[in-house]
């Protein structure tokens, strides 16, 4: 018979990793979400627009949330699984999804959107979300932080540098560089546990960035460890680490009339 350790890995290895759906972790891990209310806050900016883009959707889940879509809606995706979901969660809104890299331009005229939203983007294309933004328009975006799950990423690849900043001042300088205006830009810790090693194997899969070099095989030692922590102690405890970005792109200056 299997021991519980060998039974946890192997749920967490078959566990679904397409999409931002984190349904699976129910009961086996939790995440404590930021104040400001993400979700909360793209519906409402959503439907007072008439059009808005998401940028790097995932499979839709937090976009679909929305209650009031905009006469023209668009989501860029750059993994095929996941933009496969996006165009299905996102069909009751009239959503158009696009396939592309998510360090390619994006593939939109200039001054094409009143909004534009991105909910953990691997990659910001400062330069370019100001370009397809129209004056006037928001940006509204909630990033990972500088060392977010620090604790778990560091039980298993050992002590890293700690950064100088939260990744505040550094989301401040690229809006500056790309001509956005800031208007809310702020940094919250959250609580994140796992409650058994299926639920870290299963995160690690899904969040590649947390690891990069991640695979049971690799880190098998310091997972049997950490499963026998779990086993004395309770849930691991690590934190997540958000920025929320709330910018505007300056509003066009009428020349003065002779």
């Amino acid at each position: 018979m299997a021991s519980d350790f060998e039974r946890l890995i192997a749920e967490g290895e078959s566990a679904p990793v397409a999409g931002w759906d984190f349904s699976w972790f129910a009961g086996r891990a939790t995440e404590q979400r930021p104040a400001w209310g993400y979700a909360r806050l793209i519906g409402e900016r959503m439907a007072a627009v008439s059009s808005g883009l998401d940028i790097q959707t995932g499979g839709g889940e937090v976009l679909a949330t929305i209650g009031q879509p905009p006469p023209r809606l668009c989501a860029t995706e750059s993994w095929p699984p996941n933009g496969a979901i996006a165009t299905r969660n996102l069909a009751p809104l009239g959503c158009a999804v696009v396939q592309v890299g998510d360090d390619q331009p994006l593939p939109f005229r200039p001054a094409s959107f009143d909004l534009i939203t991105s909910r953990h983007p691997t990659v910001v294309l400062w330069h370019e979300i100001s370009r397809v933004l129209r004056p006037g328009g928001t940006y509204l975006s909630q990033q990972i932080g500088v060392g977010s799950n620090r604790a778990l990423y560091e039980y298993l690849m050992g002590p890293l540098p700690h950064p100088a900043d939260t990744g505040v001042e550094r989301v401040r300088q690229a809006l500056a560089d790309a001509g956005l205006t800031p208007v809310d830009v702020r940094h919250e810790s959250t609580r994140v546990t796992f409650d058994d090693i299926g639920a870290v194997v299963a995160f690690l899969r899904k969040v590649i960035w947390t690891v990069p070099d991640f695979s049971v095989r690799r880190y098998r030692q310091r997972l049997s460890e950490l499963h026998d922590q779990i086993q004395r102690e309770g849930p691991f405890a690590s934190s997540s680490e958000r920025v929320l970005v709330v910018a505007e792109k300056p509003a066009q200056r009428m020349a003065p009339s002779c």
